[in-house]
């Protein structure tokens, strides 16, 4: 009977947080589905009154517009070597830089670790100019790689591998050790594996700030040829008038990746088997 009393007491309270929860949704992803739809409306249907929330009649002008018309293929190729590129790079300095804050004792890794976390707390405006100034002095400026290089070490994910492998075990460590493996060959062969879930966070997480990066790429790019997408999308909108259609279109290609990649390995991300390989 109490266990019953219980449990109906509990009904309204898990009503109530459905409600909340799908209260959310709709506030979140009413906008979104409007976006969406919205992209298939021809120019003229956008601003029609009364507004309408499916399209009267729908197309893909806009689309095969933003594609051909406005280079967005040219400025997605261009985007996609720079998220790439910078991603793979970010993960494999990241790990490297972890795992000897991680597993080396010394006084001065400490102090190191405490200025790499102290850069997180400076807005990234605040080291635009020198940063700038570096990248023209090595002759990077207006090329791809002066948005990859400056990208590569994040204090984000060095702190992210750095505390995962804080929980690895040392004994994993001095096995390999013992077994003759050296510390590059130990990072890439045991605790990279071993950070799989890691990797793949951090891969979702810079692969999205550099596609969707605007004010670096509008700083050191100055050729419309080498443009990243977010700059080519902002292109679309003229000194004095907007071609709303294509520039819907355009938005809405510019998210495929993130959906996509997102959809794909998120299910890896909450997994992890720190304990392979070791015996009790």
């Amino acid at each position: 009977m109490a266990a019953t009393t219980a449990s109906t007491g509990e009904l309204p309270k898990k009503i109530w947080a459905t409600a909340v929860m799908w209260l959310m949704v709709a506030v979140y992803g009413v906008p979104v589905l409007w976006f969406l739809l919205s992209s298939f409306k021809p120019a003229g249907e956008l601003f029609s009154y009364p507004l309408t929330f499916f399209p009267k009649h729908p197309t893909v002008k806009g689309f095969t517009q933003a594609w051909t018309s406005f280079d967005v293929a040219h400025y997605f190729v261009n985007t996609l070597i720079v998220a790439v590129s910078a991603t793979l790079l970010t993960i494999v300095a990241s790990a490297a830089c972890g795992y000897a804050l991680a597993k080396y004792k010394n006084w001065w890794v400490k102090a190191f670790t405490i200025c790499i976390l102290a850069t997180t707390m400076l807005p990234g405006e605040v080291i635009l100019a020198p940063l700038f100034l570096v990248v023209r002095d090595l002759g990077l400026y207006n090329s791809l790689a002066a948005v990859v290089v400056p990208s590569v070490i994040t204090a984000t994910g060095t702190f992210m591998f750095r505390q995962f492998f804080l929980t690895v075990p040392n004994d994993l460590l001095e096995a390999a050790r013992i077994d003759g493996s050296g510390e590059l060959s130990t990072l890439f062969r045991i605790m990279l594996p071993l950070s799989r879930p890691i990797m793949l966070t951090l891969a979702i997480f810079s692969f999205q700030w550099r596609w969707n990066d605007y004010i670096w790429p509008l700083v050191v790019l100055n050729d419309p040829s080498k443009y990243t997408l977010q700059i080519g999308v902002a292109t679309i909108v003229g000194a004095e008038n907007v071609n709303w259609s294509v520039l819907l279109g355009a938005s809405v290609l510019s998210m495929i990746p993130l959906v996509a990649l997102y959809l794909v390995f998120q299910k890896y991300v909450m997994s992890a088997d720190i304990d392979a390989g070791l015996k009790d």
